[in-house]
């Protein structure tokens, strides 16, 4: 070897590369000037030779052979550096002519990861993960990942046969950060990251930025550029807005169970499930889909809840654009979508988050803060501002890069209380004693100020299943921020009382009433989700304790007839407004051949008609979270199982309703109304065209100066058995353009 290049060789770096145990390869490999001219290196395993191109100059150098194990160096003229490319000669005849990984420095803007270390870089995933660039006219990705704690980091791939030697990144010490651009690796590449941990160990790792995944089993990580759908939902985002004087009724439901193709594949891609799903939900009258986690996951039986690639939509039906064109299709057809999301646990699979770096990275390290014993999975640190910021900017993700219209946030009970689902010695307190999660408290402020400002159309949703204060409202008046919560108190009361036999309801009475109590302490979505109908719990038609059929479903119209008028925006989990009978299971499609049996024809047709009466009346919707907009008529006749009650429009326009939760007919029922006036019935479960026996209130109720619920003005109706009547004021008025004439008409007040 010429002394020149032997002096000029740094032999404890170059034993690092060959090692694989370089942090800072960039500072060795590729071209540098030195005073002896410039000196280019390269590690390339199992090559028997290598050449430097020249490529401005047309010249070509063999590069010297300095190390067994793969390593080259070359020493010529020169005082500036010069484009070149590396012809990899493996023997055989196999070689190949590339740029040098080693030559291309793209550094990160320093700028961008003190926002990261900070936790404020919310458009974080354009910086870390893989990214399809082009870097002085060589085409290839930029590959970027947070692991402080490893020893090495590698890209391995099929683009260079999995060996962690060949891609060894730079590593960014004051940040944490491991990056490199590789040339020649395109979009839909396979790849993973490889690091070598402090003690020598390795561990092949998923891209916790990836934007799109392999199908499950396998679960490395693809190339994807996600800059180049084009939407067409421009008219739909332009007059959305988040108001909560408008109706909005959910239909939650699970992308891989819809439906299913007879073909014998095991999922329907996004793109063929667009138009099934639009039929469905417009036909029904629904407002929104909320779509149970697409976000990567390896596990079926989780249902999305155990997520590994938080930006990642799932692969099992199809591509992130598929999933756009998802999107994009239901917002052209008039239809919102909101997207469950987990930022509360994180399962222990190896290729995943979990001890990403060989430390307790995206975790806490004590189980006793770290992890969940029921779930068995790990708790996110979110006193870490890069964990935080890892979160937040995934929310913002998906409602910039996907559209998504809300984001509903799960288990939100699990990350406020720090002994959640554990015993004593299980949880460590916080500073002041206390069992509040103080650290996940800051994140949600954070999360939901940050998100507000940027998205001002687009609701966070809580699943908040305790009596935790101001969970909804604004932050600056100590809420939590966010823009609804579910009801969960109102769903286990209500369920509670319709598994009841009616003869024994009236035991249970105050859980009918119960939550109108606390209705206006937070912006409540009414829920029966596909937790209430999966695990033994029954479908909701299998709740109703009935041994007859009939019964059975004159229940059902009565229970979601109660839940449609109640306060509250609602949700109902798919398969429920047809009256499935079998649990929901996450193999199986819905039984949607039970349509074609008359009683769930008939179901279906009064959801359908109920959607239809809820989005016309806004007195349904429109006070939701006004008490101006609720009024007990009677709330105490426990010994009927009977509730009557107004609700109110911000005109004044108001709805009468009553409500049977017992399978006795009774006519000439004597009911208070706030108001003197005509009172005519728009809607009644017991119509024979829903499966009922016909017994209406066909003819409008004149209301009588006789007092009655401690009102002075009553009427008299027939309230259908297991069943709801809703009735509309009207008032007499003389056609003014014939004075004459004395024929009357109807006007609603």
């Amino acid at each position: 070897m010429d002394k020149k290049l032997y002096d000029l060789m740094d032999w404890p770096e170059i034993e690092a590369v060959v090692y694989s145990e370089c942090r800072h390869p960039l500072d060795i490999l590729g071209q540098h000037i030195t005073p002896d001219g410039l000196l280019f290196q390269a590690f390339k395993p199992g090559a028997v030779g290598v050449k430097v191109v020249l490529t401005g100059k047309n010249k070509t150098y063999d590069m010297e052979q300095v190390d067994e194990a793969g390593y080259f160096a070359l020493l010529i003229p020169g005082k500036r550096r010069v484009a070149y490319e590396l012809i990899v000669d493996y023997g055989d005849g196999n070689s190949q002519q590339l740029p040098d990984t080693y030559s291309l420095k793209v550094q990160i803007l320093e700028s961008e990861l003190e926002r990261f270390n900070a936790g404020i870089n919310y458009e974080l995933y354009n910086v870390l993960g893989a990214h399809p660039m082009e870097v002085d006219g060589v085409k290839g990705v930029h590959f970027a990942v947070w692991a402080p704690n490893a020893w090495r980091v590698s890209v391995v791939g099929d683009f260079n046969s999995w060996d962690g030697r060949t891609h060894q990144m730079q590593f960014i010490d004051k940040y944490g950060v491991y990056e490199l651009f590789i040339p020649g690796v395109k979009p839909l590449d396979i790849y993973k990251y490889e690091l070598k941990y402090k003690g020598g160990m390795i561990g092949l790792k998923a891209d916790p930025y990836a934007f799109y995944s392999e199908l499950r089993p396998n679960n490395a990580s693809i190339v994807y550029d996600i800059e180049k759908y084009v939407w067409t939902d421009g008219d739909w985002l332009e007059s959305r807005e988040l108001n909560k004087n408008k109706p909005m009724s959910i239909y939650e439901l699970h992308l891989g169970s819809f439906m299913k193709p007879d073909d014998g594949r095991e999922f329907y891609n996004y793109r063929e499930l667009a138009p099934l799903v639009i039929k469905y939900v417009k036909e029904m009258g629904y407002t929104h889909v909320e779509l149970m986690p697409i976000m990567e996951h390896p596990f079926d039986g989780s249902w999305g809840y155990q997520v590994t690639g938080y930006y990642a939509p799932t692969s099992r039906y199809g591509t992130p654009d598929d999933f756009r064109y998802f999107v994009d299709l239901l917002h052209c057809s008039g239809i919102g979508v909101i997207l469950d999301w987990v930022p509360a646990h994180f399962p222990k699979d190896a290729f995943g988050l979990a001890r990403f770096d060989g430390t307790a990275l995206y975790e806490h390290l004590d189980p006793r803060q770290g992890e969940h014993p029921e779930w068995g999975t790990y708790i996110y640190n979110y006193g870490r501002p890069q964990v935080r910021n890892f979160l937040i900017a995934n929310a913002l993700f998906w409602a910039k890069e996907y559209h998504a219209d809300g984001l509903r946030m799960d288990a939100v009970a699990s990350m406020l209380y720090l002994d959640y689902g554990k015993k004593n010695g299980e949880w460590i307190a916080n500073m002041y004693g206390g069992n509040e999660n103080l650290e996940a408290v800051e994140f949600f402020k954070q999360l939901n100020a940050v998100y507000k400002k940027k998205n001002k159309a687009s609701m966070l949703i809580a699943e908040e299943s305790t009596a935790w204060p101001m969970v909804t409202g604004e932050i600056k008046d100590g809420s939590l921020g966010f823009d609804y919560k579910w009801n969960m108190g109102w769903m286990n009361d209500f369920l509670d009382f319709m598994s009841a036999d009616p003869l024994f309801r009236k035991g249970r009475y105050g859980e009918l009433t119960f939550s109108m109590i606390y209705a206006y302490s937070e912006d409540f979505i009414l829920v029966i989700s596909h937790d209430e109908v999966v695990h033994g719990k029954a479908s909701m038609i299998n709740k109703m304790p009935e041994a007859d059929l009939d019964e059975k479903f004159s229940d059902l119209r009565a229970a979601y007839g109660f839940m449609y008028t109640h306060p509250g925006k609602k949700l109902l989990f798919m398969g429920q407004d047809f009256g499935q009978f079998n649990e929901w299971w996450e193999e199986k499609s819905l039984d949607w051949d039970e349509l074609s049996k008359e009683r769930n024809q008939k179901l279906h047709r009064y959801m359908k008609d109920l959607n239809a009466l809820y989005r016309k009346e806004p007195a349904l919707y429109e006070l939701d979270y006004n008490p101006d907009g609720f009024e007990w008529i009677n709330n105490i006749s426990a010994d009927e199982c009977i509730v009557s009650y107004i609700r109110r429009a911000k005109n004044g326009d108001e709805l009468l309703v009553v409500v049977s939760f017992t399978p006795v007919l009774r006519e000439k029922y004597k009911i208070g109304v706030p108001n003197a006036g005509e009172y005519k019935e728009i809607f009644n479960s017991n119509a024979k065209k829903y499966g009922g026996t016909g017994k209406l209130n066909s003819r409008v109720k004149v209301s009588e100066e006789s007092e009655c619920d401690n009102r002075k003005n009553s009427i008299h109706i027939t309230i259908p058995p297991l069943g709801i009547c809703i009735f509309r004021r009207v008032e007499e008025i003389v056609d003014e353009q014939k004075p004459e004439n004395t024929k009357k008409t109807k006007k609603q007040l």
